[in-house]
């Protein structure tokens, strides 16, 4: 997001936490109803640009919103949905983004609260890593004529039981709700939002055999200290790196792998 939508979208993001920092708010619930919001203002285009209109005044947006979300949602959703069409947007898209933000943010918190979000952030790697491999469960999740009822189906059979909830909730909306993003592109933001929970960042680390506790805990403090803040470690064994690791923190690749040196050697002989 660009210029007005990014500051729209950072004061929602303060009012969001500063709502759920009182703990008698019901975060799953409000993560459900704004998911809700998203799918409305998704499906109604001309909903959507009227309260994004800039000729349109804050307040009369506010109303407007008020009026249609009054009764069908809680009145912390209603008051976060009036400040977003307060606020000026860029693209009347932004504001279908943001509010799906929110939604998965309120449901993160829910999980931190629990002390489960440990367990969701690893959840959401290793089901990245599933579809990754698997190209038969990714067409079926991403098939255009499955309905969403399949899709949902099928993601219970898999995470049903064996998941966290606030994980199987949150997969099953970006499945049945991917609003033009790809699967991956999707997963992988859900994972750097449950990071940003605990002012983390995710560092993907692949390695040729499990690292032991001792090497995380150190790779992790290392880590730490380059980027100036506490890392999570999103571990993934893959036996033709050969030896060392090889770590991805956002756009950035830090490769100790033998497999790069080799090649490395190799391209270095033949030039």
């Amino acid at each position: 997001m660009n210029g007005a939508s990014r500051e729209a979208l950072a004061a929602a993001r303060e009012r969001l936490d500063a709502l759920t920092d009182n703990t008698s708010v019901d975060a799953a619930k409000l993560a459900e109803e704004l998911a809700s919001v998203t799918a409305l203002l998704d499906r109604e285009v001309s909903l959507r640009r009227v309260l994004t209109d800039p000729a349109q005044s804050g307040e009369s947006k506010a109303e407007l919103a008020a009026r249609l979300l009054g009764g069908q949602v809680g009145g912390e959703t209603v008051d976060l949905v009036s400040g977003l069409v307060r606020s000026r947007w860029s693209r009347s898209r932004d504001l279908v983004d943001s509010v799906e933000e929110l939604a998965n943010t309120a449901d993160l918190t829910a999980a931190q609260r629990g002390g489960r979000l440990d367990d969701v952030e690893d959840e959401l790697f290793r089901f990245s890593r599933i579809v990754g491999s698997d190209t038969e469960l990714r067409s079926a999740l991403t098939s255009r004529t499955a309905t969403t009822t399949a899709k949902s189906q099928l993601l219970r059979s898999l995470l049903g039981g064996k998941a966290q909830p606030v994980t199987e909730r949150i997969i099953v909306r970006l499945v049945t709700q991917p609003r033009g993003r790809s699967l991956e592109a999707g997963l992988d933001s859900l994972s750097k939002l449950a990071a940003e929970r605990r002012n983390r960042t995710v560092a993907v680390v692949t390695s040729a055999v499990p690292l032991s506790d001792r090497q995380k805990q150190r790779l992790g403090a290392a880590l730490a200290k380059l980027y100036g803040r506490e890392m999570h470690l999103n571990l993934d064994v893959d036996p033709s790196v050969l030896g060392g690791v090889s770590v991805r923190v956002g756009d950035e690749i830090i490769n100790g792998t033998v497999a790069e040196r080799l090649d490395e050697a190799t391209r270095r002989m033949a030039g």
